[in-house]
């Protein structure tokens, strides 16, 4: 049954992270813009580029290895390097924020997916 569940999980994650991408990738651009126009110093809108970039890089990761428990130290990588660069960049972007904890989630299921794999002896 928890097999199960990881699988709706890494579906849904993966769908959710690869939509989202769109959002953030939009909000990245309108805030790196008010960020250079400003001349304010901040990388926001730079840092949201990225994170929306390793955003979709891991939602088709996980949409790609749903049905497996391999694939979870790059998801764990994907998000976790996401979220890091998301939570000490985003400056004024506070959606950058929202958007990095979702990272975080992501990447923590993927912890527990690897561990849950390693365990069962499916890693």
């Amino acid at each position: 049954k928890g097999e199960f569940n990881m699988k709706i999980w890494k579906l849904v994650s993966g769908i959710v992270s690869t939509d989202l991408f769109a959002l953030v990738m939009f909000q990245s651009c309108a805030a790196g813009m008010s960020n250079a126009l400003e001349a304010n110093g901040e990388i926001g809108g730079s840092a949201g580029f990225i994170l929306a970039c390793l955003m979709l890089a891991g939602g088709i990761v996980s949409i790609c290895t749903r049905k497996t428990f391999k694939g979870s130290i790059a998801l764990i990588i994907l998000f976790g390097l996401a979220a890091l660069i998301g939570f000490t960049c985003a400056g004024s972007y506070s959606d950058l924020i929202v958007w990095s904890a979702w990272c975080l989630i992501n990447a923590i299921v993927a912890v527990i997916a690897f561990i849950k794999g390693k365990r069962n002896g499916r890693n």
